[in-house]
């Protein structure tokens, strides 16, 4: 049997280790803030939060302009090469529309589940976020919480009762566990009925209701809304889950309930839709036309008023 030889378990240092101070090597290591290409970054899949070119941005775009991204954003590598936003994703878009070529950023390696993580916590410090960004938000992170397994292995009180994800959640959101779940409800929604508990055309709680309807009836329900234009009231809503519980629901019903008399109804001012459609642009909601209309109204109101003052 060969003898080892004592030099083979001697672990050699490198030329760099011999010459670096320690300093260098906690340096090395140490997170830095790096100006990355626009173009090498990509979004983070399925981002629930709606990044616009509205007036906020536009603001953005011009200090960014003047004195630069303030904030860097934060990525992660990607295998493939590039990088992907985790957080900063209207600060990409400011400096896209500010002509800048690249972005401050720190670059940080995260899994799947730290990402979407930090990508929702990062997003609902916003003051304005709409309901169906919540709602995506909160299934996302608590996907997230699932799969990290963090209900296991935490507890809630002194009494040793184990932390669910919905009251972890619920615990760092400030919402109740309830509401986080009535949140999440409206993931059920058809995009087209999603938009307008957005628009605050529906109300939140006959939205929630109304999440527990088949996909088909939905877009029953959608269509009668926008023919006779009115939306269910929470009692409507409520009965006509009931009814899709029990298999009862179909458009002939979904039409006499909602066409009902409901208590203290005022009576309406209807407009013809395609009266008015052809002076908007197509990307126009329902409540940017009703708040143009009320605009331009006033405008009208007003020069009839200096015109009789004359």
């Amino acid at each position: 049997m060969a003898k080892s030889n004592p030099r083979d378990s001697i672990k050699l240092t490198s030329v760099d280790d011999l010459f670096s101070t320690e300093e260098s090597r906690v340096d090395s290591q140490r997170e830095k803030v790096l100006d990355i290409p626009l173009s090498e970054i990509s979004d983070f899949p399925n981002h629930p939060f709606k990044v616009k070119a509205d007036e906020a941005m536009l603001e953005m775009a011009d200090s960014i302009k003047q004195y630069g991204v303030l904030v860097p954003g934060l990525v992660r590598p990607k295998a493939d090469g590039g990088y992907e936003m985790v957080a900063g994703h209207r600060r990409k878009k400011a400096s896209e529309l500010a002509g800048r070529e690249t972005m401050p950023c720190i670059v940080r390696n995260l899994d799947d589940d730290e990402a979407t993580i930090i990508m929702v916590d990062s997003n609902l410090q916003r003051e304005n976020i709409l309901p169906s960004e919540k709602a995506f938000a909160y299934k996302m992170k608590l996907e997230a919480m699932n799969r990290q397994g963090q209900r296991t292995d935490l507890t809630f009180s002194q009494l040793g009762k184990k932390l669910n994800s919905y009251e972890e959640l619920a615990d760092k959101s400030g919402e109740s566990r309830n509401q986080i779940y009535r949140y999440i409800r409206l993931t059920e929604l058809i995009p087209s009925i999603l938009e307008m508990v957005d628009d605050k055309r529906i109300a939140f709680n006959p939205a929630v209701e109304i999440s527990y309807l088949t996909e088909n009836e939905q877009q029953d329900l959608y269509k009668t809304m926008q023919s006779e234009d009115c939306t269910p009231s929470l009692s409507q809503a409520q009965r006509m889950k009931r009814l899709s519980q029990d298999g009862r629901l179909n458009i002939d019903v979904i039409f006499s309930i909602l066409t009902e008399e409901k208590p203290n109804q005022k009576e309406k001012f209807h407009i013809h839709r395609e009266r008015i459609d052809r002076f908007f642009p197509k990307n126009f909601t329902e409540k940017q036309k009703e708040d143009l209309i009320v605009q331009l109204l006033e405008s009208w109101y007003k020069k009839r008023q200096r015109e009789q003052e004359r």
